[in-house]
């Protein structure tokens, strides 16, 4: 896997050459079943990833392995270059679980403290009280009686005063209404531009990814099936949509690496990694958006395996921009996108600079 280095002057906490997270052939076994095995990764320092598989896929394993709660049967994960089972690398990890694992009948103040207390030398007051006061949560109230929304912020809060390199979310946003996770995202956009925090979200909802996350790692079967900088991952595939004929894909559309298909009367819809570019046709060929390409490698049983980006270039395809205008693909309502073009890049117009996805089987290539 090619890494395009960056410029030495690059802003804290946007994406750098440094991985802030690094798999090599990973693995964790329960007994006779893997839950996870053969991956290989690379989330670069300061950016958003998103974590997405079905049910049983190897998330919430991957999470545990990278926090370093659990030992991996095969292979190595590494926290900013640390291993990931070690000291030093369980303090560089901060993970929130589902639910939050808050106890209801403490108070505000009170879990505060006792986060500052198992956290010596790592905690920080002053990010504590601001992320605290932002999300307005009452020192008196007790954990219990708070809203869902407060208690992901009080979640949030435990986790960043601790100053992490890598927050892990364990499906957290996901189940909170629309305008909390409108504040959560904006919160881990304010976290990663301000401290270079590498956030991995788990199962955030498909349709806001585009405002938030720059990152995509999809797993399937406990595999890692698609990884990259989601502008690079994206900007790989094409969108093919058109009238068929026979009883399947056209023969033009089925000679390039197909994802997912979807054959609906007499149209098709089709995810494809086009190898060159795609014969002309009754069709219409655009770059798919975050959701629509997550989808098709969600629905696919057994995707085509990832390869460098290539074939036709992104900018050769029609880009579509719903609900805004080339410039501006909306997530979350009002949210600055965390990838380009709506996420500054680095100081004196350097390009930002991304990662090439790779495939999740062995070493990198």
């Amino acid at each position: 896997m090619a890494i395009r280095p960056v410029a030495d002057h690059e802003a804290t906490g946007r994406t750098t050459g440094r991985a802030a997270v690094e798999a090599i052939g990973l693995g964790r076994r329960h007994r006779r079943r893997w839950a996870l095995r053969d991956c290989t990764f690379r989330l670069p320092a300061g950016s958003i990833c998103a974590l997405v598989g079905p049910p049983g896929a190897g998330k919430t394993t991957l999470l545990s392995l990278a926090s370093g709660l659990v030992r991996p049967t095969e292979g190595t994960v590494r926290i900013d270059g640390a291993s990931g089972s070690g000291p030093a690398g369980r303090a560089k990890v901060a993970w929130v679980p589902q639910g939050g694992a808050l106890s209801p009948r403490l108070t505000v103040a009170e879990t505060l403290r006792l986060g500052r207390a198992l956290a010596p030398g790592h905690w920080s007051e002053r990010r504590a009280e601001r992320i605290a006061r932002a999300g307005r949560l009452p020192p008196d109230a007790r954990v219990g009686a708070l809203c869902a929304g407060q208690g992901v912020r009080l979640a949030l809060t435990l986790a960043l005063a601790r100053q992490p390199e890598v927050l892990l979310l364990d499906d957290l946003p996901a189940h909170a209404d629309p305008l909390v996770r409108h504040q959560v995202a904006a919160l881990l956009l304010a976290q990663a531009a301000e401290y270079g925090t590498t956030v991995v979200l788990t199962s955030p909802p498909l349709a806001e990814l585009d405002g938030v996350c720059d990152h995509l790692l999809v797993l399937g079967g406990g595999r890692v099936r698609l990884t990259g900088a989601a502008e690079d991952v994206v900007g790989a595939h094409a969108l093919v949509t058109g009238e068929r004929r026979g009883e399947g894909l056209p023969p033009q559309i089925a000679a390039h690496p197909v994802v997912d298909a979807q054959l609906s009367g007499r149209h098709f819809t089709a995810v494809v990694r086009p190898e060159g570019a795609i014969a002309p046709g009754p069709w219409e060929v655009a770059e798919p958006s975050v959701e629509e390409l997550l989808l098709g490698y969600l629905r696919a049983p057994d995707p085509p395996a990832p390869s460098a980006p290539g074939g036709e270039p992104a900018a050769s395809r029609p880009r579509r921009f719903p609900g805004g205008t080339p410039g501006h693909r909306p997530g979350i309502p009002g949210m600055p996108r965390n990838a380009a073009p709506g996420r500054p890049g680095p100081p004196g117009g350097a390009p930002r600079i991304g990662h090439d996805h790779h495939s999740g089987k062995g070493a990198a290539a």
